[in-house]
């Protein structure tokens, strides 16, 4: 533990690279790409947003995983108050398929297309297993950060995945129903749960949030430090191959910032949950 403590120490504070931040839309797609400012055969992820969220406000997470050498794409797609996770499921991949097709930056950067990922916040969680199911050859890993239900579930194509994942989770998300990190784990075999301690699902969305007036939760910097040094590390072992990270992707290990899963919690069904909601 004192061992991984220190590297999410190191990890939470913001890497070695300086970061250029660019524009998907010149390649037709509406988003930003966070890269550090050189390096070739660098890995690289697809970042999909929750509900009624735009990339700008995740800026601080993208631009530490670019200081960290990992280039980030973020589709701005998908913003309605009814979007399609297919939908922004195919833009994730649209976004691998422009940061591995050109040069970018100056020229002096660019992706390795055996290093790629995908990963998601809430109701992009869920798209980002969609996407993962639909390119399961060209994936290393993918993450979902506090994935909520949409329709069609999730659970589906998540039953399928071979790829190594990452879900993240609130410890109060057993109680809610609009929560499906639970079952998700539950039918993806080769995916780690993680529960990260004192979070908020909502927190992770940086700056004021204009959909806070529908009751949606603000953000959250204890929430946003821990998912940016327990997501970079499992990154930097699973994209890039750096063995120093490797802790971070074993299930068997209890990460800092981090509690022990409870069985009773797994256990929860829907019923269940409507009776919590409702105490």
């Amino acid at each position: 533990m004192a061992r991984t403590r220190k590297l999410v120490a190191a990890l939470n504070r913001r890497g070695p690279h300086r970061v250029l931040r660019g524009d998907l839309a010149f390649a037709g797609l509406p988003g930003v790409v966070y890269t550090p400012a050189s390096g070739l055969n660098l890995p690289a992820i697809a970042f999909g947003h929750d509900w009624l969220t735009v990339s700008t406000h995740y800026a601080g997470l993208l631009e530490h995983l670019a200081s960290w050498g990992i280039v980030a794409a973020a589709p701005d797609t998908q913003r309605g108050i009814v979007p399609s996770v297919l939908n922004l499921a195919f833009d994730l991949g649209v976004a691998l398929d422009i940061v591995t097709g050109v040069r970018l930056g100056p020229g002096e950067i660019s992706v390795h297309p055996g290093k790629l990922g995908v990963v998601g916040h809430g109701f992009g969680g869920s798209a980002a297993v969609f996407a993962a199911a639909g390119m399961p050859a060209r994936l290393k890993c993918a993450a979902v950060l506090f994935p909520t239900v949409t329709v069609p579930p999730a659970e589906q194509p998540a039953a399928t995945l071979e790829v190594p994942g990452l879900i993240m989770s609130a410890p109060d998300d057993p109680k809610t129903l609009n929560s499906n990190a639970l079952t998700l784990s539950g039918a993806w075999d080769a995916a780690t749960l993680r529960i990260i301690s004192k979070s908020e699902p909502g927190g992770l969305v940086e700056g004021r949030r204009l959909p806070k007036a529908l009751g949606l939760a603000g953000s959250d910097r204890k929430t946003q430090r821990a998912v940016r040094a327990l997501l970079t590390g499992y990154l930097l072992h699973t994209l890039g191959g750096d063995k120093t990270y490797r802790d971070f992707a074993d299930a068997d290990v209890q990460l800092p910032r981090t509690e022990p899963l409870d069985p009773e919690s797994l256990s929860v069904t829907p019923e269940e949950k409507i009776v919590a909601l409702l105490k």
